[in-house]
């Protein structure tokens, strides 16, 4: 699957589905958000790398989480991500979550920021 055609699927599924679910740092329980919006855009020089900046509004969480005092429902949150296509084990060949915090190359940061505001991703 291309990027371009990895992004559409996404979009859809995104669409479908806007409600995730996060573990706690603490593993004892979960914070529900609402995926609000959000941005692909592939990097310009792996063909098998696509960002996403998601626009996420807290819900609610259950179970006990670390600083829940801090945090209330309607509160917006940024995700930047990244899925790659794996190159070793089960995830050989597939499109996966990004395991560990984006590396952006300077030549697309802004360029996924500016993508971002005009899309409405970052308000």
């Amino acid at each position: 699957m291309t990027a371009d055609e990895f992004i559409s699927k996404k979009n859809k599924d995104f669409t479908k589905n806007p409600t995730i679910k996060v573990k706690d740092i603490n593993r004892k329980g979960n914070h529900i958000w609402i995926r609000e919006a959000w941005t692909f855009m592939p990097q310009f020089n792996i063909d098998e790398k696509v960002f996403v900046i998601e626009r996420l509004r807290r819900e609610r969480y259950d179970g006990q989480a670390v600083g829940q005092k801090q945090w209330g429902k309607g509160d917006i949150e940024y995700r930047f991500g990244y899925y790659i296509v794996g190159k070793i084990g089960r995830a050989r060949g597939r499109w996966v979550w990004g395991q560990f915090c984006p590396f952006i190359p300077q030549e697309d940061l802004n360029k996924l920021l500016n993508k971002a505001r005009q899309e409405g991703t970052i308000l």
